[in-house]
Parts: C-alpha cells; sequence; structure tokens
C-alpha cells in the first residue's frame, strides 16, 4: 500500500492539525535566537523570502519546517542547523520526530518550557545588558542585579 493510498488511523486523524513536539521545539529554538539577534518576525521574513505570518507559524510549530529552508534559516540566523535540535527535552526526544502518542494537546504544555532562559524578556536583557559599552558600567549593573536577586532570595 503507498502512502498516498493508506488510511489514517482514527489517532492519526485526530492529531491532524496538532504540532509535533520536535516542531514546537525548533521553533522555539528559532525564536530564541531571532529574538537574542534583535530581529523581528518581519526582518527575518524578508531575509528567507517569507512573511512575517509564515515566521509565526514556524515558531509556533504550526508549520514544519524543510531541510532546504532550515539550512536557509541557520544561514541567516549564523547558527548550524543543529542548533534547532540542541537542548530537546527527553520528552520531546522520545516522541522520534512523531505526535506525542495519547497526548492531548493541553497535555503538551512541557513544550512551552518554563526554562528562563527561552522566555523573551530575558534575550532581551541580555541583548541590552550587552548594549551598555562601558566594560565597569556593565560590570556594576551585574553586581546590582545579582545584589537584587540574592536579597530577595533570602526573604
Amino acid at each position: 500500500m503507498t502512502t498516498k493510498t493508506r488510511k489514517r488511523s482514527r489517532a492519526q486523524q485526530t492529531l491532524i492539525g496538532v504540532p509535533r513536539p520536535v516542531d514546537i521545539h525548533v521553533g522555539q529554538r528559532l525564536r530564541q535566537r531571532r529574538t537574542l539577534l534583535g530581529l523581528s518576525q518581519e526582518k527575518l521574513g524578508e531575509a528567507v523570502a517569507l512573511t512575517f505570518q509564515q515566521i509565526q507559524k514556524y515558531e509556533r510549530g504550526a508549520n514544519r519546517i524543510g531541510a532546504s529552508r532550515l539550512f536557509q534559516l541557520a544561514q541567516v540566523l549564523d547558527v548550524s542547523v543543529g542548533y534547532f535540535f540542541e537542548d530537546m527535552p527527553g520528552e520531546v526526544k522520545k516522541t522520534r520526530g512523531e505526535h506525542a502518542q495519547g497526548k492531548p494537546l493541553e497535555e503538551l504544555e512541557f513544550l512551552h518550557t518554563d526554562d528562563p532562559l527561552a522566555r523573551r524578556e530575558t534575550l532581551e536583557l541580555v541583548r541590552a545588558y550587552y548594549k551598555i559599552t562601558d566594560p565597569k558600567l556593565r560590570k556594576r549593573v551585574f553586581e546590582l542585579t545579582k545584589s537584587i536577586a540574592a536579597s530577595i532570595g533570602s526573604k
């Protein structure tokens, strides 16, 4: 039976339109790198001849990114193709590129990680920090931030 004529199981039919965990992870890494570089979705889209809406879909994992497009994005973002697959949670690896079996979309929330390093706020903070050109001032901001965090953490 060919792929075109093969009938989908009921479980497969219910997953149509549900992003695959690996696509969500790749999209998160795309957004993380784009944000770190200070690029808007529109600017990235222009660089690879896409609309910002298509970039949004890639970043949400709603649309899968083909190999040639992933290669193109890696070049524009100055990373290796492997970058998009780094730091992949074990839960995502277990899916082996397929849908997370038996898990409704709400249960796939682990993919929208609570990792503070993946948050837009963190990326913007890091970019702003490195815009401080005076090394002594940057060090003072760093020490101030650590001091505030330590005083809050000890309460």
